[in-house]
């Protein structure tokens, strides 16, 4: 019999828990247009999800000082939360789904490239910290994704072995930092199509939201009992 406590569910954050990615995309386009740049919000989403400010912000301000990548990442986190504070809201089904998932006691976590004011303008303006035991934001990592750090640290936090995590993603950076951190990745079709997420090596579900999945028949399926003897 499987005991869901050597178990874990690691959640991204923006983009999986909330559909909030259309206002990153706009955020940093004002942002970015108010310093003369121009970018596509979407196409430039895609490359950078799942990445820190601190990685981001040098490619298109190379000679900026420290002070300075400062004040440009915390002009485009408030330009963020005041877009989308109207809209905040949780994925359909997410928290029903969190609570089914604490009930069977299956350990659980966020790992997010976002700042700490931004993880807590999600978790603690929708109520949603109470189901995680662990957090972990980009204050916490050297490396954004695709770099593994992030989902590491999150199995190290639960005291759960890597291959007995199942992530949940919207971003090819997310997916492949699962993949290199030895988990399987859940895909959240939020800012990527079912298609472009098919071939994705990792993947082993893609859903639209969380709507009517079993956190019981996720952990059966894609965690390896050969994991589970290893804890025991």
């Amino acid at each position: 019999m499987i005991n869901y406590t050597n178990r874990a569910f690691i959640f991204d954050m923006d983009g999986t828990l909330v559909d909030n990615m259309r206002f990153h995309g706009e955020a940093w386009k004002r942002m970015l247009t108010e310093n003369g740049i121009e970018a596509d919000p979407h196409e430039f989403l895609v490359k950078t999800a799942g990445k820190t400010n601190r990685e981001i912000i040098p490619h298109f301000f190379a000679d900026a000082d420290e002070a300075r990548l400062l004040e440009l990442g915390n002009r485009k986190e408030s330009l963020y939360r005041e877009l989308f504070l109207p809209e905040r809201k949780a994925v359909e089904g997410a928290i029903e789904f969190l609570k089914e998932a604490r009930d069977l006691g299956i350990k659980m976590a966020v790992a997010t490239a976002a700042p700490v004011a931004n993880m807590e303008f999600i978790l603690d303006g929708l109520d949603l910290r109470r189901y995680f035991q662990a957090i972990t934001t980009a204050a916490d990592v050297s490396h954004g994704k695709p770099n593994p750090e992030v989902f590491l640290k999150s199995a190290e936090k639960l005291g759960v072995e890597p291959a007995n995590c199942l992530v949940f993603e919207d971003a090819f950076n997310g997916f492949e930092a699962a993949r290199r951190a030895g988990m399987k990745s859940v895909a959240i079709t939020t800012v990527n199509s079912r298609e472009q997420l098919a071939n994705i090596e990792g993947i082993v579900e893609i859903l639209s939201d969380f709507t009517g999945i079993s956190p019981l028949e996720l952990i059966e399926k894609h965690t390896p009992e050969t994991a589970q003897s290893a804890n025991n």
